[in-house]
């Protein structure tokens, strides 16, 4: 299974760390966050990695390299206008083969172990799925014994952590250019195609100094 990293965003929110510097080389404890995921995925057995990167994305190529010194293989999807995180996968496409792919926003940190995610895809989707933080408190979807949905009770609804394996046939039908994967995801949960699971373990959105500030403190205390 190839593996994903979501690493196009700006990171407004973390001006000015973010002028001169793209948001997944931002460093906790000293370590770009994108490079957590590359250790982890490597960990967990993932060995051809595919990252996207408008922003600055350059100084990401030239940190990770091709990847060898972590003990995978990394292929660039280099994007000249935001696509979106839907528009983006679907020009990576190419890169990522016929299979089901483990996606991951570039902007978390996590342990959540991702081998957990190499296994057969039921479906169109699986996304992993957490306990509302505060800055998203009515959450995003429903988890039922067997399938993920459209919350139906407020207060029901789990946050979508960013972690995900997606089938390519998700996107059939797609066009080139900008657009959102919400929407995809909504209609393939409508025939009952989108599983799911909930992770009770360190997860942060490090979309703001305070949550980055997060990262660190939790880091600090695992040494």
């Amino acid at each position: 299974m190839k593996a994903m990293i979501l690493a196009a965003g700006k990171g407004e929110r973390l001006r000015p760390l973010t002028l001169h510097t793209p948001k997944p080389l931002v460093r906790a404890a000293g370590v770009p966050l994108i490079e957590y995921h590359v250790r982890a995925l490597a960990a967990a057995g993932f060995e051809e990695l595919v990252i996207n990167h408008a922003w600055l994305g350059q100084q990401i190529e030239d940190y990770l390299g091709d990847g060898s010194r972590f003990g995978v293989t990394i292929r660039y999807s280099a994007e000249s206008e935001p696509l979106e995180t839907g528009g983006g996968i679907h020009r990576a496409l190419g890169l990522l083969g016929d299979e089901p792919f483990l996606v991951v926003n570039g902007d978390i940190w996590t342990d959540y172990d991702f081998a957990r995610l190499r296994r057969p895809l039921h479906g169109l989707a699986h996304l992993v799925l957490v306990n509302n933080p505060p800055h998203h408190p009515l959450g995003d979807f429903s988890l039922g014994e067997s399938a993920v949905t459209e919350p139906e009770v407020n207060g029901d609804a789990l946050t979508y952590s960013g972690i995900s394996v997606l089938h390519p046939a998700l996107f059939e039908g797609c066009q080139p250019g900008a657009f959102k994967l919400a929407p995809l995801l909504r209609r393939a949960m409508a025939g009952g195609q989108v599983s799911g699971e909930c992770f009770g373990g360190a997860w942060i959105d490090v979309g703001t100094h305070e949550r980055l500030a997060e990262v660190e403190q939790l880091l600090e205390a695992r040494r």
